[in-house]
């Protein structure tokens, strides 16, 4: 081979072993500075326990109760309550911990799996609130107008709450909070470039994927990763 030949696979040689270098230091770098799924779902899932609770859904309902009193044989009175409230439905983001965040990396899955769901209130609109009565020498001459009010009052918050019970606005308030904690983790991973599915779910769900069968917490994954160092 020629001096000529000889430079030119000099020149060949220096080419490849630079790319070589280059492609190396890159990957290198994209792993040194791209975070690992497991950081970024540790990292949402602290943000998620200090907002402490996360309220997704609330609704509003009207109570309508009447009470009857009857005294001396002959005297009877009624009271009729119209009672306007508004329950917030949420879940206590501080009960979340790793174990209920999984990562099946063969799916690129996050599962999490959900506290439940508690109502809070009722939230009772005064301004709203209308009463109505029979009348009558009961409600005039005795305490009978207090002690029925008080009743009505009583049950028209137990009637709320047994409304926001009720099987379609609590499906409404666990599909509302499925889908606020799902972005919560779905966005950060989106943002650093990470193509994951992102399913939450409550314990009772019966809805439950098998594949969460396979995966892993994230407090196992980053445990094992630790070791690895």
């Amino acid at each position: 081979m020629g001096s000529l030949g000889r430079l030119v696979a000099g020149v060949l040689l220096l080419a490849v072993l630079v790319g070589g270098a280059f492609l190396l230091a890159v990957r290198y770098v994209e792993h040194r500075v791209a975070p690992e799924p497991e950081t970024i779902v540790s990292g949402s899932l602290q943000g998620l326990r200090e907002q402490n609770r996360l309220s997704a859904f609330a609704a509003r309902y009207v109570a309508v109760v009447t009470s009857k009193q009857q005294r001396f044989g002959v005297l009877s009175a009624e009271r009729t309550l119209i009672m306007p409230g508004t329950v917030r439905y949420e879940v206590n983001l501080a009960r979340l911990t790793q174990q209920d965040v999984r990562w099946d990396a063969a799916t690129r899955t996050l599962s999490i799996t959900l506290p439940p769901v508690e109502l809070v209130g009722p939230q009772v609109d005064v301004n709203q609130v209308k009463a109505y009565d029979n009348g009558g020498l009961l409600l005039s001459l005795t305490d009978a107008r207090q002690i029925l009010d008080d009743a009505n009052r009583k049950a028209g918050q137990t009637e709320l709450l047994r409304q926001a019970r009720d099987a379609v606005p609590m499906r409404l308030a666990r599909d509302a909070t499925r889908r606020a904690v799902e972005r919560s983790f779905a966005l950060p991973l989106r943002a650093a470039g990470v193509d994951a599915t992102v399913v939450a779910r409550f314990a009772d769900d019966d809805r439950a994927p098998s594949r969460l069968d396979r995966s892993r917490s994230v407090k196992e994954v980053l445990g094992d990763a630790a070791t690895a160092r």
